[in-house]
């Protein structure tokens, strides 16, 4: 009888059937005249009894990793996962390691003892840890939802260069690389392409790479990471975009609890249940945390120096984490925006509003995750804005292109992937929520 081809994972759906499955060896427990094996594919663990001589000669030649296909009859086995186990026939070697792994990475007490530097260092292989491969499985499936969410309100997807010939943000975060003997530089984000497209479509979002020459290299930042972006025009005002913001979140999160309960139980992690997302101006969470928290204001010209009262800039992150720590309280809200940050310390394309601008952040237990607001549309503005922070309009004219010929009222956002699934799951470093982190000090694997 023909074994069917079957994964892992449903292994239940076929007890008392000949089978065959591919996938690693994931853990071997050779016991004298017998053996278990657990193999490991995309879609979850089988438990493999083995009894013959032969295939136990086999078995001990092979090292935790091994690429196989086993075929066997499953019989039900109430202990093993997914209450099923096999017991081996036939087992063929795909290749052969050249010995036991570097690090174990098939028990969870061991790979959480590993350090962050030994995590990354053999990166290449722990990831194939069931509970570091979750991580990357819901941020696939934030992707996933993200995507969904706003096809279904009428975006557009775009993909758009990542090597430019000028900053977007402006400032000194910038990786110059040469282009063909001419300067050029990795994008800061896709903010001047998604504003150009929302002339074509209206309504666009993309997922991708970003670049910023961080030197900090802390547990919050990343040189390279994921940002998902979108940009709506024919707005009103930047709420319409928080607005958005917080019904794209309400299915994101409902999304996770669905398809991805057991990675998320891997971290023990909690799923916010978004109602409503609490709003505060910066100058209304300074007094807060001033009032409430003896916390001090971030000046603008010394992140370490004190600002007056009347006029914050920002907020570092121990006012981040305190002013979340004060709305879970106050009104069981774990994400809160942060509204009317002064124009002076946000891109030039924000929106003014006398010395304040209709731009927000969102903070989510304690971190930022999104920046985003409305933009300036009106060419003249736009120019007038460049000019107050000394940017020449010549170096920018294929950017003011759309706006020559018109513009609706437009906003948009970006948040960022491996900050929303750290703060997800607890994570105690962004850099483990990404696949190969780059920060100042590391360029591989």
């Amino acid at each position: 009888m023909e074994a069917t081809e079957i994964q892992a994972g449903k292994a239940a759906r076929h007890v008392g059937s000949r089978v065959k499955v591919r996938g690693h060896a994931y853990a071997i427990r050779l016991m004298g005249n017998l053996a278990f094996l657990v193999l490991r594919d995309r879609s979850g663990t089988l438990q493999i009894v083995v009894e013959s001589s032969a295939l136990l000669d086999q078995i001990r030649s092979m090292s935790v990793e091994t690429p196989i296909l086993v075929e066997g009859r499953l019989l039900p086995q109430e202990k093993a996962p997914g209450q099923a186990e096999m017991h081996l026939e036939r087992l063929h070697v795909f290749c052969q390691p050249i010995g036991p792994l570097p690090v174990e990475i098939n028990k969870e007490s061991k790979v959480d003892s590993l350090s962050l530097s030994t995590l990354l260092d053999y990166r290449p292989l722990t990831l194939r840890s069931d509970k570091v491969r979750s991580i990357f499985k819901i941020e696939a499936e934030i992707c996933s939802a993200f995507r969904e969410f706003l096809r279904g309100e009428g975006f557009t997807e775009i993909h758009s260069p990542k090597i430019v010939s000028t900053g977007t943000e402006g400032g000194a975060q910038l990786f110059k690389a040469d282009y063909f003997g001419r300067p050029s530089y990795l994008a800061q984000s896709p903010q001047f392409y998604k504003q150009i497209m929302v002339g074509v479509f209206e309504r666009v979002f993309e997922i991708g790479p970003v670049y910023r020459a961080e030197e900090h290299d802390t547990s919050r930042h990343l040189n390279e990471y994921i940002s998902m972006d979108f940009e709506m025009g024919f707005i009103v005002d930047e709420q319409e975009v928080m607005a958005m913001e917080t019904r794209l979140l309400q299915h994101v999160f409902d999304h996770l609890r669905e398809y991805c309960q057991p990675e998320l139980a891997q971290y023990g992690a909690r799923v916010p249940e978004v109602k409503t997302i609490p709003q505060v101006t910066l100058a209304e969470a300074a007094r807060i945390l001033m009032d409430k928290c003896q916390w001090k204001p971030v000046s603008a010209n010394s992140a370490s120096a004190p600002a007056s009262d009347s006029e914050p800039v920002d907020l570092d992150p121990e006012g981040e984490r305190l002013l979340c720590r004060y709305f879970g309280e106050k009104e069981g809200s774990e994400l809160v925006f942060i509204t009317r940050y002064p124009h002076r310390v946000r891109p030039f394309y924000a929106m003014p509003e006398g010395s304040l601008s209709r731009s927000f952040d969102l903070l989510f237990r304690g971190l930022e995750i999104t920046t985003g607001g409305q933009r300036i549309h009106e060419l003249q503005d736009l120019v007038k804005s460049m000019e107050s922070r000394g940017l020449d309009p010549a170096d920018f004219q294929d950017y003011l292109q759309c706006f020559r010929y018109g513009m609706p009222p437009h906003g948009g956002l970006a948040i960022g992937l491996e900050r929303l699934a750290k703060q997800l799951l607890n994570l105690p470093n962004v850099k483990l929520a990404s696949l190969f982190p780059r920060d100042r000090n590391r360029l591989t694997p």
